[in-house]
């Protein structure tokens, strides 16, 4: 699909939507100056917040004492080789659950930024390359890599049974003692990890009262968002089309792209994003058509069961939502990009000979103004739930009886 049938397609699914929420009203000062397509691209992106589910793969989603004992695990450095890395190390609470590194460092440098885990419940795929296709097989990658904390199976289950709170909440989670599979016992560790995890999802922002104002006509609502996030606004679903991929609730289509950005993790050594991420996700032992899914239909699996590797999926990276994005710079896979004016200045400016002349382009460089620029990042920052720090919850400090 072109970039013209991709924003036709979009507008469609809008458009309907808008027909779902009412009649677009023809007054003016209720349109807040859009168009009825840019109405419908609006709406598109919500409501929010979406309804809490529960992962069909990971029996202990939504689970109370799971939860409790994936937090406790998330800040406990226990589970590292050296004792001294938790996955707190790379997803502070204070940072939006990132570090505010380029790459982030474990054990050693990695190769890649560490994105944020809030709203992670909702992703389609994980990792900037995708090569997890589940929350719980995700919180192992990092468990199990030499350079982040470096543990191996044995070394995580050994720990979880000598550790007499670990042992005692492991009970108390999955009905049972953690037993002499130690990669049984690993998986449940990713699944509390992921039940902790699942927890965490953003707020409502300033943008989604505007839409819902938008939405129901109410004048006052309109008038409270401010002028240059509005025109921020209307550049992000009309001439800058950032919607075609940054789409629906989550400002995300949970795909992968090529946005012009090198792929050299180092010199001489290059990432491959996508292409090698669906390579490592067909032999992962523990995505969603393997034997540790709690999913037996397997309803979760149809994506994992049908993607398939191609040549144009070299150097795509993952389509990262946009809600509280101003609270997890720096940008991109390889945080190279600082700040958001820099993200604006990438796409305004364009380097398009630095995108793959094969499969489908649908980048532009937008060629911003200033002032333009200025109001796409007023924008961006309206998606902000100016959510408080994180504090560990009650239930965890309790003693495991």
């Amino acid at each position: 699909m072109n970039r013209g049938g991709a924003r036709r397609s979009l507008a469609a699914i809008a458009l309907a939507a808008t027909s779902l929420a009412g009649p677009v009203q023809a007054d003016d000062a209720l349109n807040a100056g859009f168009t009825p397509e840019e109405i419908a691209r609006i709406l598109s992106h919500g409501p929010w917040p979406p309804s809490p589910g529960r992962d069909p793969s990971n029996r202990v989603s939504g689970d109370a004492e799971a939860i409790a004992f994936g937090e406790r695990l998330f800040f406990d450095t226990r589970l590292s080789a050296n004792g001294l890395v938790s996955c707190a190390r790379c997803h502070q609470p204070g940072r939006h659950w990132t570090d505010g590194q380029a790459r982030s460092i474990g054990l050693a440098p990695v190769d890649r930024n560490a994105p944020t885990v809030v709203d992670a419940r909702m992703n389609r795929w994980f990792g900037w390359d995708g090569a997890n296709d589940n929350l719980w097989a995700q919180s192992l990658r990092p468990l199990l890599d030499p350079r982040e904390m470096g543990m191996t199976e044995a070394g995580v289950a050994r720990t979880i049974r000598e550790v007499p709170d670990f042992a005692c909440r492991y009970r108390r989670s999955f009905g049972r003692a953690p037993g002499g599979d130690d990669r049984r016992v690993l998986v449940d560790i990713g699944k509390a990890l992921a039940a902790f995890q699942e927890t965490l999802a953003s707020g409502r922002t300033p943008f989604d009262d505007f839409r819902d104002a938008l939405a129901r006509g109410d004048r006052t609502g309109i008038a409270r968002y401010p002028d240059a996030a509005r025109r921020g606004l209307k550049l992000f679903v009309g001439r800058g089309s950032c919607d075609v991929c940054h789409a629906g609730p989550r400002f995300t289509n949970g795909e992968f792209h090529d946005i012009g950005l090198p792929h050299f993790a180092a010199p001489g050594r290059v990432d491959p994003g996508r292409h090698g991420g669906i390579a490592k996700l067909k032999a992962n032992p523990y995505n969603l058509l393997g034997r540790y899914s709690d999913d037996t239909a397997r309803t979760t699996a149809t994506s994992t069961r049908h993607v398939a590797q191609e040549h144009r999926n070299f150097g795509e990276f993952r389509v990262p939502g946009l809600r509280n994005v101003a609270a997890s710079a720096p940008y991109m896979h390889d945080g190279s990009l600082k700040t958001l004016a820099d993200v604006v200045r990438h796409y305004s400016e364009l380097n398009e000979e630095r995108l793959h002349v094969h499969g489908e382009r649908i980048l532009k460089p937008l060629r911003l103004s200033p002032e333009e620029s200025a109001d796409l990042v007023a924008f961006l920052e309206s998606l902000g739930d100016g959510a408080p720090v994180f504090r560990h919850t009650e239930r965890v400090r309790l003693s495991c009886d």
